[in-house]
């Protein structure tokens, strides 16, 4: 559109502070995930444990995708803070999955056993955290009241990242770390003493 001299367009109301958002979560998703890396990599000294914890976070991605979906509600700045926040509960669950591998290892077997007794030690508490989170924002989801246009993208999001999401984390996730794991020998308990 062009217009005339000494005029100007300025989005004002809340398009423009959609546009404003937009911009600060352009900085801020980035930002957190190189946060994550760093404090990954100083948990574990290893760029491959550090982007194998990272692997879930796809998984829990397509959960809230097809939550919103399924709930027929469109990206928003509140599904976007909700997505970051499964960044964080999918970081979590690989941060317990190879640092319980990490324990199980060192017991003898195959890599394979152990991923497998990793992923079976992990699965209740990712199962109750799961549950909980998102049987306790289903109902933010399912609303229709004043204010729900708010609450329920980023409720959605959160419940189908949870559910779905660790259903995925448990069966799909050790799966794909087991090319990635590091093949080496580790002492066991009564050599490492």
């Amino acid at each position: 559109m062009k217009l005339p001299s000494g005029y100007r367009l300025v989005w004002a109301g809340e398009f423009g502070q959609l546009q404003a958002a937009k911009a600060r979560l352009a900085i801020v998703i980035p930002v957190s995930l190189v946060l994550i890396l760093g404090l990954l990599y100083t948990l574990f000294n290893s760029a491959r444990e550090c982007l194998l914890a990272l692997m879930g976070i796809p998984f829990v991605i397509a959960g809230g995708i097809f939550a919103l979906y399924l709930f027929g509600l469109s990206f928003s700045i509140s599904a976007a803070i909700g997505f970051v926040s499964l960044f964080g509960v999918a970081v979590m669950i690989g941060i317990l999955m190879i640092t319980t591998f990490n324990h199980e290892r060192p017991t003898g077997g195959s890599i394979e056993a152990a991923m497998l007794n990793a992923a079976t030690r992990v699965m209740r508490p990712l199962l109750m955290m799961s549950l909980s989170a998102g049987i306790g924002l289903l109902p933010a989801a399912l609303s229709t009241g004043i204010g729900s246009e708010v609450q329920r993208p980023l409720a959605a999001v959160v419940v189908g990242g949870m559910l779905l999401g660790s259903v995925l984390l448990l069966v799909v996730v050790p799966a794909c770390y087991l090319p990635f794991l590091d093949r080496t020998s580790r002492p066991t308990p009564s050599e490492a003493t």
